[in-house]
């Protein structure tokens, strides 16, 4: 047998189990309960207005808010680390393997109800304000590694070649290096993003007024109020209407610098 009819006959086998798979999973679930229980459009219908101008819309903005001061937060970690300094180099570590080694949902936790309490602070926006503080506390210490990662990606030569040219070594770094070492992890730093978005799914355990509700807790409340799990679904469909554009981002990005390359 020629090696291209094996390789042809191995792939319809590959195809023909999917094929089986798939209806065996058909034939096995109960369709009834399923759109009974999942798919009942009177709930969608009552659940779908708030699901986008409340829980949709805050996702975003949590999301932009944690991102965003995560990558402020992350950029002076990153420089931190790499600072001749030992002290900085030092505390950045500590703080980026902390954060990085300790689960969100548990530091979200500790700033929306240890830190105001140790040291009587009142945070911004309340309980969800003190929520965002913990998710950009976190999504830093991972956007700092993806920074440095970076900037040491930059070539060496090209940081000599500022310098021989009189350079200062900040102002190197803020126009040579930092803006070749963001087009190298714009990738990662999307995937990250990607990752903020489902994160804020955890500020739940900080307590939320009615209108402050992301995706997930909205969801959770109107399942408990309509009895039916219709708006999780509904809440995972959205979930990925603003996911999966990102990710596809990610994937041209990659291809694109992979042609740079």
């Amino acid at each position: 047998m020629k090696p291209s009819t094996r390789k042809r006959l191995s792939r319809g086998v590959l195809y023909a189990i999917f094929v089986l798979a798939v209806v065996a999973v058909v034939l096995v679930a109960d369709g009834e309960a399923i759109r009974t229980n999942f798919l009942d459009l009177d709930v969608a219908a009552e659940t779908f207005p708030g699901l986008i101008t409340i829980a949709a819309k805050n996702t975003v903005v949590y999301t932009v808010i944690a991102f965003a001061g995560g990558l402020l937060l992350g950029l002076v970690l990153a420089l931190m680390k790499l600072s001749p300094v030992g002290p900085y180099r030092w505390a950045a570590t500590a703080y980026i393997e902390l954060f990085r080694g300790l689960p969100a949902l548990l530091v979200i936790f500790g700033f929306a109800f240890a830190v105001p309490i140790a040291f009587e602070w009142r945070p911004p926006g309340g309980s969800t304000g003190a929520g965002l503080i913990g998710l950009i506390i976190v999504s830093a210490a991972y956007i700092a590694e993806t920074i440095r990662a970076g900037i040491e990606a930059v070539p060496k030569g090209q940081v000599e070649a500022a310098r021989s040219l009189g350079m200062r070594p900040s102002w190197t770094m803020v126009s040579v290096v930092l803006p070749q070492a963001f087009r190298i992890v714009t990738p990662p730093l999307t995937n990250e993003l990607v990752i903020i978005i489902k994160d804020t799914s955890l500020l739940f355990i900080a307590g939320m007024a009615l209108g402050d509700r992301e995706l997930t807790t909205f969801a959770r409340d109107a399942v408990s109020s309509q009895a039916n799990a219709t708006p999780l679904v509904m809440a995972a469909l959205m979930y990925l209407v603003i996911t999966l554009p990102l990710t596809q981002l990610v994937a041209k990005l990659e291809r694109h610098n992979k042609r740079g390359r």
